[in-house]
């Protein structure tokens, strides 16, 4: 149960999240379905699609099992690739003229990675809880400039944490101090993202 939770709850799919959330609670919810498929479709070939499918083609490249892109070292290259196709769609977004409230998910995504890139190496965080923790903290940050109120969001997010977390340390991939401190680290760059963004 704690694997499926973990290939469920990846940090790919939050960005998608994200912008679902502000199509639901936001001015944006008026714009066209069409537009709105397109953005979602632009954001979810750079930051799961792509990613994804250039990482499993570098593990294999590498012939490493995949257990290999568990440990701290084997993370680097994965890293780099994820930062890039996050970059190349904020970059997308910005051509396309998209309104910067979306593209602020895909700006709190790319520094959370970096935050996460730049720690792991000397200690493992916990990416999950980090992009859980990024859209704990970009859902405040929106209900703060949107004016709506987030308490079912915010707490459907902390039992998630509290699950995805539980699941990272149950397949012993991560520390209580590993989830804690990515969760936190991502509530912080999320909110400081939005916000600033």
């Amino acid at each position: 149960m704690a694997r499926y939770i973990s290939i469920a709850f990846t940090p790919f799919y939050l960005p998608i999240m994200g912008l679902v959330a502000l199509f639901m609670f936001s001015y944006l919810a008026f714009l066209p379905w069409a537009y709105k498929g397109m953005v979602l479709l632009l954001v979810w070939l750079f930051t799961c699609l792509l990613p994804v499918w250039l990482i499993k083609f570098y593990r294999h490249y590498q012939g490493w099992p995949i257990l290999k892109l568990l440990s701290r070292e084997g993370r680097v290259v994965p890293y780099i690739i994820s930062i890039i196709c996050y970059f190349t769609c904020f970059y997308l977004m910005n051509m396309m003229h998209i309104p910067h409230f979306m593209s602020s998910i895909v700006v709190a995504a790319i520094a959370i990675q970096i935050i996460c890139a730049i720690i792991n190496n000397w200690w493992k965080i916990s990416t999950h809880m980090a992009a859980i923790g990024g859209t704990t903290g970009a859902v405040a940050a929106f209900s703060l400039l949107f004016s709506f109120n987030p308490l079912w969001w915010l707490s459907t997010l902390f039992v998630l944490a509290g699950v995805v977390g539980t699941g990272r340390m149950l397949l012993r991939i991560h520390t209580l101090g590993e989830v804690v401190g990515g969760f936190l680290i991502g509530v912080f760059a999320g909110y400081i993202a939005v916000i600033y963004s």
